[in-house]
């Protein structure tokens, strides 16, 4: 089967497009013919070991401990392990499988069926791929370490890339007024998502202006936490889903300590692989309520500038790398 290869840190240009065997699936596993796959900041970060506790936490501290990237994937199972109990050959599937090795970068890709859950029936199987990473952590990020209640006034820092662009929809969702901050570029997007305010960050900064939030999801965190914990109601949460690696160890750094005083909370999410808010996710898509927004797609052979568009930070939405032929 053809898949994208790495045996170093880098570049994009580190990948490389190669025939390797065709993985098996073991007996609690299942044999997923991919035919898309999405692009993250997770994948950057892996490919480029940009943030240093990448080698540290699993990724490998010389070279890439696994070497077929690619979380996200959509596709059609093609076989499945003997103990495998929620799926057949046919079912049509999408899931998170970074816990499980990455390798959704190919052809062909054996995962724990526990990472998987069934597409949404009015999705393509590129749509589908755009969903779980980004949407996960907008979910957990809102949900889970933001506590969002219905009434509450929710910011979205960043509502045009993968996460942000979820989480004005469920935040929406959970029945918030939702607040989305990002380029004049990106404005008519975030009405279009279910926005009831926007903010141009080019002309205007929100944490000056004032207004306080109950809830500000940072899916892009270049401000510094003093600034995002002065735009908080008295017990006010803010959560930060990325940013730039000194956004990251701040809020890993200082985050805790900054909530020690005053009833403000400052936090982090990162998206763990969870196959009952996969399923939530489907049936938000297929309410209506929830939908993938998809910049750019690329054929397999391309991944390399697919990772290089996505780390030049101007996606809106999100970037998809389609492996197999069929869209349906």
């Amino acid at each position: 089967m053809k898949a994208i290869i790495y045996t170093k840190y880098g570049p994009p240009e580190v990948l490389q497009l190669q025939e390797v065997a065709k993985p098996a699936p073991k007996d609690n596993e299942v044999l997923v013919e991919v035919k898309a796959a999405s692009v993250n900041a997770y994948d950057w970060h892996l490919l480029t070991a940009d943030i240093f506790l990448i080698r540290l936490m699993g990724g490998g501290f010389l070279k890439p401990k696994n070497m077929i990237p690619g979380a996200d994937i959509s596709g059609r199972v093609e076989a499945v392990g003997s103990n495998v109990k929620q799926f057949r050959p046919g079912d049509e599937v999408f899931g998170d499988i970074a816990a499980c090795g990455n390798g959704g970068f190919a052809e062909y890709v054996s995962v724990p069926e526990s990472a998987l859950a069934l597409k949404p029936a009015n999705l393509s199987f590129e749509e589908a791929a755009a969903v779980p990473m980004a949407a996960l952590t907008a979910l957990m990020g809102l949900r889970d370490a933001g506590q969002i209640q219905p009434g509450q006034r929710v910011l979205i820092n960043g509502a045009s890339g993968g996460v942000g662009t979820f989480a004005v929809q469920i935040a929406k969702s959970f029945g918030t007024e939702v607040t989305a901050v990002c380029s004049t570029h990106n404005l008519e997007q975030a009405r279009n998502l279910g926005a009831d305010h926007v903010i141009d960050y080019t002309r205007e900064d929100f944490t000056t202006s004032g207004q306080q939030y109950d809830l500000i999801l940072a899916a892009n965190g270049y401000h510094p936490l003093s600034a995002y914990k002065r735009s908080l109601t008295p017990q006010g949460i803010y959560v930060m889903a990325g940013g730039s690696m000194a956004q990251i160890f701040q809020a890993m750094l200082l985050g805790s300590w900054m909530s020690k005083t005053g009833g403000k909370k400052m936090g982090g999410v990162s998206a763990k692989i969870d196959q009952k808010d996969l399923g939530l996710l489907k049936e938000l898509i297929e309410a209506g309520k929830v939908k993938p927004v998809i910049d750019r797609r690329y054929p397999l052979s391309e991944a390399a500038e697919a990772l290089r568009y996505l780390g030049a930070g101007h996606a809106r939405g999100k970037v998809v790398i389609t492996v197999g032929h069929s869209s349906k």
